[in-house]
């Protein structure tokens, strides 16, 4: 028992390695939501972590692999209590309404996301696959048939109109994810390049395809 205790213990980094992977995670995050993925630099990600390029190359050969990391830990975060909820026997309008909330809550701490998904899509979605399979697991946890017999079942007891729960999960994530992603756009033609304007209009929007999605299929 020792023994495997030792040798457990041996297999893990050190806590100044562990430190250091913080540091350049961190370090990442900041520079990849300043500047997106094309335009961060592996030497500035080095600079704000304090360390010299070699070393961050030690830890992360590229700066592919260094955002794969930093984009499964944003979802590694959000995915844990939506799976929780979606397995609860909460109704359907308040599981939607926590996605919303949840989902826009993890947009806009990470606004890299969207940009890598679109960018991924593009030219390797192998790995949005791989990274978002692993954290939610549809299939191995049943998700999507445990929403859809809970929607037929609601939909039985007259509380909501019949939808797939492929479709109104696509619908809630469309609704949630195209503001983010077009925020150039929206905020230089709706709201004159207004910071703050779009920023009140993404709060406004919570409540809105909270509302949107419920009003459109409620019986």
């Amino acid at each position: 028992m020792w023994l495997k205790y030792i040798v457990n213990t041996y297999s893990f980094m050190t806590e100044h390695e562990m430190n250091t992977e913080q540091k350049i995670l961190d370090a990442a995050k900041e520079v990849f939501q300043q500047k997106g993925m094309t335009g961060a630099r592996m030497q500035e990600i080095a600079d704000k972590a304090g360390i010299n390029k070699a070393l961050l190359h030690y830890y992360y050969r590229t700066k592919d692999k260094l955002f794969e990391k930093v984009f499964e830990l944003a979802f590694s975060l959000f995915i844990p209590k939506v799976k929780e909820m979606m397995i609860s026997d909460k109704p359907v309008f308040e599981k939607i309404e926590f996605f919303v909330e949840n989902y826009l809550n993890l947009l806009q701490k990470h606004p890299y996301i969207p940009g890598f998904v679109i960018s991924e899509l593009n030219r390797n979605p192998e790995i949005l696959v791989k990274i978002i399979g692993k954290n939610i697991q549809l299939k191995e946890n049943n998700l999507l048939e445990k929403l859809e017999r809970q929607i037929s079942e609601e939909v039985v007891k007259g509380i909501i109109k019949p939808i797939s729960a492929e479709n109104l999960l696509t619908n809630v994530i469309s609704l949630c994810l195209f503001p983010i992603v077009a925020k150039p756009i929206l905020r230089g033609v709706l709201f004159e390049n207004d910071e703050k304007m779009y920023e009140a209009f993404l709060e406004q929007r919570r409540d809105f395809v909270k509302e949107y999605i419920i009003n459109s299929i409620k019986a």
